[in-house]
């Protein structure tokens, strides 16, 4: 059953999953954080596409973060994440520093089913020393030196985000947020939260066809209205920015983020 509920979604998502997430304006399912901690899964491997903010912040405070691979992790206009930021320097985490182009060239091969993804720009930089899996090499069709860095493949077990609209037969429309479809592709299931699942097929509407993510890559759905507050969704909400302020001063403390847990979803939910 393609469609389903919130409880359910989260069976998606077992203890060792890795699980990718997607950038703050991109459609985060804040809807399901909550399922997944009550599900009591842990040591999940985070890829933030390209980046991190509340969702993963929340799961690493919770304690059910082993690792992220990420080029930033940020709570915006509140500032940096302050669980992350705890958990890299007491080493309860294993960072995988990136770039934005190299997590999308991740995914890419993950598409394509190629074992890495040629890229440039690296070469030289800090990232690239802390990174062994990303190999130098020379390019084969050049005669002459030509140095590029091959990104191995990034394959999500699970790939989560909330969409504006989906159907019931499992197609989820994301108009110009193509990282969702890349994210889509590369991983080996994907569960979507959507603020509207309507019966009809999607397909049928020709100004929706080119935005839509066809239901052979959705494993579920579960209708969400509001799933992404406090960010916003394009054409819905906006972010609720006092909302990240008040996470941000909370969390400054373990305390201070048991205390927003508890408050946000009823339980602590600490590991």
């Amino acid at each position: 059953m393609v469609t389903q509920t919130l409880k359910q979604l989260a069976k998606f998502v077992p203890s060792g999953s890795r699980l990718a997430l997607p950038v703050d304006y991109a459609g985060v399912s804040m809807a399901m954080v909550g399922p997944i901690l009550e599900s009591g899964a842990r040591d999940l491997h985070l890829v933030c596409v390209p980046a991190g903010g509340l969702q993963a912040d929340i799961l690493i405070g919770a304690g059910r973060v082993r690792s992220v691979e990420t080029s930033a992790m940020t709570l915006g206009e509140a500032g940096g994440a302050p669980c992350f930021s705890r958990a890299v320097k007491s080493g309860a985490i294993k960072l995988r520093d990136a770039t934005c182009p190299a997590i999308h060239a991740g995914l890419l091969a993950a598409q394509k089913g190629t074992p890495f993804q040629p890229i440039r720009g690296l070469i030289g930089s800090d990232v690239l020393r802390h990174r062994p899996d990303w190999k130098v090499i020379q390019n084969p069709f050049s005669d002459t030196g030509d140095k590029i860095v091959v990104v191995p493949a990034i394959i999500p077990d699970v790939a989560l985000f909330h969409a504006p609209l989906a159907d019931a037969h499992g197609n989820v429309w994301v108009g110009r947020r193509k990282e969702l479809a890349a994210m889509a592709y590369a991983a080996k299931s994907t569960i979507v939260t959507a603020e509207r699942i309507v019966e009809h097929d999607l397909f049928g509407d020709e100004d929706l066809t080119a935005g839509l993510i066809p239901a052979i890559y959705i494993d579920a759905i579960a209708e969400a209205p509001g799933g992404a507050r406090p960010y916003g969704l394009w054409g819905h909400y906006a972010t609720e920015t006092d909302a990240l302020m008040r996470y941000a001063e909370l969390a400054k403390t373990e305390d201070g983020f048991a205390r927003y847990l508890d408050e946000t979803y009823g339980q602590a939910f600490v590991a």
